[in-house]
């Protein structure tokens, strides 16, 4: 028979307690027990200017008071129309609504002040370029404050604001049961973010704009759009329209130019920065359908001596006509990238050496032949990036295992694990982690590939992924990015992304992967590991009642997450859920 330790149990009766369950958890809360009633017709004000709740509202240009109008907009929209009556959060047949026969003490303003003007780096920033801060204050006697430096502080405050409310049972009303409130909030990492592959499985624009607004619900601010791989092409080049119309699954599998210009838009005014990466030189055989005189190694077999997964496919690095083709690719797509974005991703990673013994221009796979061709391809590549007004990201490969020299202000994303993102802080880079032992969610789901009787189907069984097992939102949760690092070096992580690949994802299971485990390590890359009033990492059991709670607002607002416990935990239930040491 197991029994929890005194210290399990205070932690128990705490997680039991009715919680304001803001995620992420804020860097400081506190809160009282009155209820205040929030009404449709609350007198807001933007730095003392009346604003008006109006519905479905959306900026009419890219201004710091468009972009709060359209956030105050969508945060009381969803408070009215998608808010969670919390029964799946108490015991049943606790009495855990305000009873209105008592009345109602009503919400009476919500007064927002930006104390700084908006920079136009404000809706393109470089990871750190904007301040997310925000102040939050909730009378007992009904007024409200939120205070900002930037309009996209405001955003976050106004998402916090929106999870201290429920909906009564009874009908049209809206109440939080914590006022007084006091919150304090900036992020502990600039660089938030998803990585979506639309390659291997390609999103359509309203999942990817669902996607967005997830994301911003969860304060993650950077979207990855790992948008061309050797699968598919499914972004339109006006300037080269044979790419797409050759290379995409089927026409409907596109993404138009005015489409990508709505994806970005949409992100900005949501605060989250939407940027593009197409990987090169590897990961590139696609083009080969429409530019073969380009590429080696497409679609050959057995697919393991030339690449990871079929069908394979890399650029000449000792060819002209590539240099030419990719300027052409260039000045036409970034020109359109760079007005909502700091950061153009130029793949590089798992570059496979044997695809250049198919070059007639170097046939040898040797480091010392391959590394000066890789080196001045990086070099030109990052120099058009940065000719746009960008900023290059690159995979690990390209400078840890082909030791390519780059700018130091060069981002490199890390996904191998082990030291990678101490080697590369400590060689000056700035790092994007994504260790695949803890946030890729694709993993564990078994393999797509499929074997034949014989011996490659022993070899293969039970067909299990390469990065299994899964990981869980717990997992997920612990990972810091930055440990085991000094200070110096934990100066230069950036922050995180979790990635999805989609080999075996599409819009049809994307949200049951992607939520709320993406939201997890939003609060470890918003708040930390470090629980600010206790000095000691967080506790699952303190995360789990808010992730619980924060999942069902992301169900009611149309995104189908999946649930992390059975409703038998989540009513209530706490101690009988968690394990207990003997």
């Amino acid at each position: 028979m197991w029994s929890p330790s005194l210290s399990s149990f205070s932690l128990l009766l705490a997680a039991l307690q009715p919680a304001a369950a803001i995620w992420p958890a804020p860097q400081s809360l506190t809160k009282g027990d009155s209820v205040l009633y929030l009404h449709q017709n609350i007198e807001i004000t933007y730095d003392g200017e009346s604003i008006p709740y109006t519905y479905g509202y959306e900026p009419r240009k890219l201004t710091s008071k468009e972009v709060v109008q359209a956030g105050i907009s969508r945060t009381l929209a969803g408070i009215f129309g998608n808010s969670i009556v919390p029964w799946k959060l108490h015991k049943p047949g606790s009495k855990f609504e305000p009873d209105l026969s008592k009345g109602q003490q009503w919400l009476k303003t919500l007064k927002i002040v930006q104390k700084a003007k908006d920079k136009p780096s404000t809706f393109k920033p470089l990871a750190g370029e904007v301040d997310e801060s925000y102040n939050l204050t909730v009378s007992a006697d009904g007024h409200a404050k939120l205070t900002a430096l930037s309009s996209i502080g405001v955003l976050r405050g106004l998402e916090t604001f929106s999870q201290l409310f429920y909906q009564h049972s009874a009908g049209t009303f809206w109440y939080t049961p914590f006022a007084p409130v006091s919150v304090q909030d900036s992020p502990r990492f600039p660089h938030r973010g998803i990585l979506l592959d639309t390659a291997r499985n390609f999103m359509p624009l309203p999942d990817v704009l669902r996607t967005i607004d997830a994301m911003a619900w969860s304060k993650l601010n950077r979207l990855h759009i790992h948008v061309t791989d050797s699968q598919s092409w499914p972004i339109v080049i006006p300037s080269m329209p044979e790419l797409s119309e050759k290379g995409a699954y089927h026409p409907s599998q596109t993404y138009s130019p005015e489409d990508i210009e709505r994806i970005q838009t949409y992100g900005v005014e949501r605060g989250v920065e939407v940027y593009f990466e197409i990987d090169m030189p590897g990961h590139i055989g696609v083009v080969s359908l429409s530019h073969p005189e380009l590429i080696v190694a497409y679609n050959l077999q057995p697919y393991q001596w030339w690449c990871q997964e079929p069908p394979c496919g890399a650029f000449k690095l000792n060819n002209t006509a590539v240099d030419a083709f990719l300027d052409k690719l260039f000045d036409d797509l970034l020109p359109r990238l760079a007005p909502h974005a700091a950061y153009f991703h130029t793949g590089g990673d798992e570059l496979n050496r044997n695809d250049s013994m198919l070059d007639e221009g170097i046939r040898s796979n040797a480091t010392e032949v391959l590394q000066p061709l890789l080196q001045k391809f990086i070099d030109t590549q990052h120099a058009r990036v940065r000719a746009a007004g960008l900023t290059p990201i690159t995979w690990e490969e390209i400078p840890l295992e082909w030791n390519v020299t780059m700018a130091k202000d060069t981002v490199v994303q890390a996904w191998l694990g082990g030291d990678s993102v101490k080697t590369l802080t400590s060689k000056g880079y700035k790092v994007i982690d994504s260790n695949y032992n803890f946030w890729y969610l694709d993993c564990g789901r078994g393999q797509w590939l499929t074997w034949a009787n014989g011996e490659g189907f022993t070899q293969g069984y039970p067909f299990n992924d390469w990065c299994g097992p899964t990981k869980s939102w717990a997992l997920v949760y612990q990972h810091d990015p930055t440990a085991g690092l000094t200070s110096e070096e934990a100066e230069r992580v950036l922050g995180g992304e979790v990635a999805l690949w989609a080999e075996t994802i599409d819009p049809i299971n994307f949200d049951t992967l992607a939520w709320p485990r993406a939201s997890a390590a939003g609060e470890a890359l918003w708040s930390g590991r470090i629980d600010p009033d206790t000095g000691r990492n967080r506790s699952q059991v303190e995360a789990a009642p808010r992730l619980n709670e924060f999942r069902e607002r992301l169900v009611a607002r149309g995104v189908r997450a999946s649930p992390i416990q059975m409703t038998f935990c989540t009513q209530g239930k706490a101690e009988e859920c968690q394990f207990i040491v003997a």
